[in-house]
């Protein structure tokens, strides 16, 4: 479902990502780990369509990047740092209006169940801007799982939830990976990268190190593992 050859991108002089091979099949859920300034932010802006590589292949829900995407965005759930909601508008307005733009049927229903999904159905009236970090997260998350894509990219998804909040995101995650659903999620959180994922990358300097292979949990000395290859990256730089 993602694929990765040889991507590249460079502002300017300097390359941000470097010969990324990376790889995620249907109902897997793949960590992406590194520190900031890594380049995991563009590598999820370059899979999510909205940045194009300087080199390399990348394919995604069976569709080339850049050739098709237009295609693969209606396949794609794609969470930023920034929530990307209008602050003026209610919670369930917000939905609403995004559930048009994808052609939901029966939007109506589709917005309540979210809404109650992430319990902000009893603050679905209230304009945006008066949500707390945590409560934009949610509805953020909500945002993106709209239109049920067969991708998620989640930069930093857990970033200001509460505990109750947090677990209800990880039974989600992992709800949709046994449903098929492909999901790469960048995170500073070791822990939780064990905890939900099966395949770790890690990025620093803008190349991959340390990638686990997939076929097994991640063991509990991959905190050594994690900490030396970023050690070794940066010394490399």
């Amino acid at each position: 479902m993602i694929s990765t050859q040889g991507l590249s991108k460079r502002f300017g002089y300097r390359w941000v990502l470097k010969d990324v091979d990376l790889d995620a099949q249907a109902g897997e859920i793949v960590a992406l780990l590194g520190p900031n300034g890594a380049g995991k932010s563009t590598l999820l802006r370059i899979l999510a369509t909205l940045s194009k590589p300087t080199l390399g292949e990348c394919q995604i829900a069976g569709f080339s990047l850049p050739q098709q995407a237009a295609a693969a965005r209606a396949r794609i759930g794609f969470l930023a740092h920034q929530p990307l909601l209008y602050e003026d508008l209610s919670a369930e307005q917000n939905l609403a209006f995004y559930a048009r733009l994808y052609r939901i049927k029966r939007p109506a229903a589709r917005v309540t169940e979210l809404l109650r999904l992430f319990d902000l159905h009893l603050r679905r009236q209230e304009p945006v801007r008066i949500f707390s970090r945590g409560m934009q997260q949610r509805l953020a998350l909500a945002r993106v799982l709209l239109h049920n894509p067969r991708v998620l990219l989640l930069d930093e998804p857990h970033s200001g939830l509460d505990r109750a909040a947090l677990d209800v995101l990880d039974s989600l995650l992992r709800k949709l990976a046994k449903k098929g659903t492909t999901i790469l999620f960048a995170t500073h959180d070791l822990h939780r990268a064990q905890s939900l994922a099966r395949k770790v990358y890690v990025l620093a300097e803008g190349r991959l190190v340390a990638p686990s292979d997939g076929r097994r949990r991640i063991p509990g000395s991959f905190s050594g593992v994690y900490s030396r290859a970023l050690r070794a990256a940066q010394k490399g730089a």
